[in-house]
């Protein structure tokens, strides 16, 4: 009886053995795939349990996970031939565990490796078709997009995706960064230069048009007031000419008047005439009563 309980004992332990040694799970941020004698039989499991044979089968778990490449900036060449370093980060993750697996044998250090070459070659390859000034200021956004497409599709055998690519810093290496920056604040000087001129340009254009423009109107306003002055010099010769015919005396009493009141109508004016002149007629004719 003892010797029945033990063998039962024996067979459920191995029975569990070989579930143990059989059984294995997949989690939500894994991929797997199952070898047999070092080939591949089976991949893109679902997470959950799963089983294979003991020993002739074999599982290896890769993770699914955003990864990150974040090296020393490298070193590469503009159009112009000019020396610039690039700092950069690169995020990708396996999305295919059958290709990357055999392309890098499932080793994520041989994986990074090659993905640096990729990137290495991208930067060369896009910073080296951009002037200075496209590769540091207008076209950044539109550089980044490039290499990142480049090294994305480069990047597929491996069953790899690149996520991002982010160009982080571009700097001139230290025994070119002063020409670089004496040539950059040189070409910001010649374009200053160009927009004053062009400036000034405009300004004496602005301020010729003005006197041009002051000249006309102030013509034309002299040409008006003369036609208005004369046009009132003549109704006025009209009025006297009126008046002289209607009351001669009375006209010369007024125009008598208006001339004492023009010449005498100033602090310290001195007159020295003959106290019998007609100028004083109408004075002398006056006696001072009501």
């Amino acid at each position: 009886m003892n010797n029945s309980r033990f063998s039962i004992v024996v067979i459920v332990g191995l029975i569990l053995v070989v579930i143990g040694l059989s059984a294995f799970t997949v989690g939500e941020r894994e991929l797997a795939i199952k070898l047999q004698v070092g080939k591949v039989v089976e991949a893109e499991y679902e997470p959950g349990l799963h089983f294979k044979i003991p020993v002739y089968q074999t599982v290896r778990k890769f993770p699914s996970q955003i990864l990150k490449i974040d090296d020393a900036p490298q070193r590469v060449f503009t159009l112009e031939r000019t020396a610039m370093t690039v700092d950069y980060f690169v995020k990708w993750r396996i999305v295919d565990e059958v290709p990357f697996y055999t392309s890098t044998g499932g080793s994520q250090e041989v994986a990074m490796d090659r993905l640096r070459e990729i990137i290495k070659n991208s930067i060369v390859t896009e910073f080296g078709r951009r002037t200075i000034v496209e590769a540091i200021s207008v076209e950044r956004v539109e550089l980044m997009q490039d290499m990142l497409e480049d090294a994305a599709e480069t990047a597929q055998g491996l069953g790899i995706q690149v996520v991002d690519f982010r160009v982080k810093q571009v700097e001139f290496v230290s025994e070119v960064r002063n020409s670089v920056y004496n040539q950059m604040r040189e070409e910001r000087a010649r374009v200053a230069a160009e927009t004053r001129a062009e400036g000034e340009e405009v300004a004496e254009l602005i301020r010729s048009t003005a006197d041009k423009d002051r000249t006309i109107l102030l013509a034309n306003a002299y040409r008006d007031g003369q036609i208005i002055r004369g046009a009132g010099d003549a109704r006025a010769a009209e009025i006297y000419a009126s008046a002289y015919t209607k009351d001669a005396e009375f006209y010369a009493f007024y125009r008598s008047i208006s001339a004492y009141k023009n010449s005498m109508g100033k602090s310290g004016d001195l007159m020295v005439l003959d106290p019998n002149n007609e100028f004083f007629r109408y004075l002398n004719q006056s006696s001072g009563k009501q």
